[in-house]
């Protein structure tokens, strides 16, 4: 039993050094021209074990993008609870902690515009989490909720992808504060 858990920690700590390697190159130039040469180089590992647990670096990107994503939905979820409009600025405000803990994936994916992928899958989560808690409201309201919840993904992105950009210059506190303050005023958590 314990071969196996070191065996999966090398395993885990080769991943994270491929990723972070790519994620290095990412952020100093185009996709296009990364190599899996580059890659393994960078991580101090044969390419073979870059091939070993990935089929390429399209594959890499792909499963880059869905573990940050699949990580943050549980996140999200994992804060979610019923009282969402007294406690949005808790909720909010580890969601923005996250961001600038895995700043090196957020910049190097905001930053290089050809993954339009990372951006319209972050739209994806974002809307439907929004949308869904339009729908849970119990009260009426004149703007199409599919229509209000494209609206504020759009603006929730933009501002993350703006906030990334420009090296985070306000805390994750603030952000979450003037998030809250942006949703309160678009009706998705009304004041009480």
């Amino acid at each position: 039993m314990g071969t196996e858990a070191k065996i999966d920690r090398r395993i885990v700590k080769t991943k994270e050094a491929i990723n972070k390697a790519f994620l290095e190159l990412f952020s100093e130039k185009d996709f296009q021209h990364i190599t899996i040469n580059d890659i393994s180089e960078r991580a101090n590992v044969n390419r073979g074990t870059v091939y070993l647990h990935f089929t390429d670096k399209y594959d890499l990107l792909d499963k880059s993008i869905e573990d940050h994503l699949n990580k943050l939905i549980t996140f999200c979820s994992h804060h979610d609870n019923d009282e969402a409009h007294v406690s949005l600025i808790s909720e909010l405000q580890p969601v923005f902690e996250y961001f600038e803990t895995h700043f090196l994936f957020f910049s190097s994916m905001f930053a290089n515009r050809r993954t339009f992928v990372f951006r319209e899958r972050m739209l994806q989560f974002v809307s439907a989490s929004v949308e869904r808690k339009l729908n849970d409201q119990k009260r009426r309201s004149a703007i199409n909720h599919e229509l209000n919840a494209q609206f504020m993904a759009s603006a929730f992105v933009g501002i993350v992808e703006w906030w990334i950009q420009h090296d985070m210059p306000h805390p994750p506190a603030y952000m979450a504060d003037q998030l809250w303050r942006l949703f309160e005023k678009n009706d998705i958590y009304p004041a009480q």
